[in-house]
């Protein structure tokens, strides 16, 4: 008989797309993310500052501080929202709403469950010691524009610059170019390796002091958390849902 897994404590989930995904715009969103990638890049000022005073807040009193917390969680919920709609993943045509909150009605979601204590000793050294190995790994998914880098507490948002992650996206965008389609097995194997750097990414922000699992937990519902939203029935004659997440169908 096969253990449940101990659920994680970051949940990164991606949805199918009813309005399906176009053969061509992912050859433009490029341009489409400008307006993203300036915010992100003033977001994620924020966030290295946010780090170093968690980081010792953590130290003195084993705690992150919630509003702290919940910030930093916002940053990386937005930034999965962009790279859901575009290199990290390309599964959906919905432009992301420009928020740290959640949002319940778009296909990509990121939840990180608060810690109500941190150990002051792991403080010290894991984000740059403990997770050396998994920063290697990391650094193969997303190449030499490292999402993590070895920045500490701190993350670039330079994510699917290249890498297995660019390589894998971009084949996905010439075959859903030439057949409309988006192969299952390749999107499964993306969000796997998205799902990675982003348990990575939250460790190394000092947020868990739950190791990232080596384990690519594949396909769009993360199998290996709790659920992040509340799940809700699947509407009559929409295919997929919170417990069958499928790649959107190609207009």
């Amino acid at each position: 008989m096969i253990e449940p897994r101990t659920p994680y404590p970051v949940r990164v989930d991606g949805g199918p797309d009813p309005e399906g995904v176009s053969r061509w715009l992912w050859l433009v969103k490029w341009v489409l993310l400008v307006p993203h990638l300036v915010v992100l890049l003033f977001l994620w000022l924020a966030f290295y500052a946010v780090g170093i005073v968690a980081f010792f807040a953590i130290l003195i009193t084993g705690r992150y501080p919630r509003p702290l917390f919940d910030f930093n969680v916002g940053v990386l919920r937005w930034s999965w929202r962009v790279h859901y709609y575009g290199y990290g993943a390309l599964a959906t045509d919905r432009y992301p709403p420009f928020a740290l909150q959640d949002a319940p009605d778009y296909p990509a979601h990121l939840e990180v469950r608060y810690p109500e204590r941190l150990s002051r000793g792991l403080v010290l050294v894991k984000w740059w010691l403990l997770a050396l190995p998994q920063y290697v790994i990391v650094g193969i998914f997303v190449g030499g524009g490292l999402w993590l880098g070895m920045q500490g507490t701190h993350a670039s948002n330079s994510w699917a610059s290249g890498g297995l992650v660019g390589l894998l996206v971009c084949i996905a965008g010439i075959v859903v170019l030439f057949t409309g389609r988006y192969p299952r097995p390749l999107y499964d194997f993306i969000l796997g390796m998205d799902r990675w750097v982003l348990r990575v990414a939250a460790y190394a922000a000092l947020m868990t002091d739950r190791y990232p699992p080596f384990r690519l937990d594949q396909g769009g519902t993360d199998p290996g958390s709790a659920p992040a939203i509340p799940a809700s029935p699947t509407p009559t004659g929409v295919p997929g849902g919170p417990s069958t997440v499928a790649p959107a169908p190609v207009r």
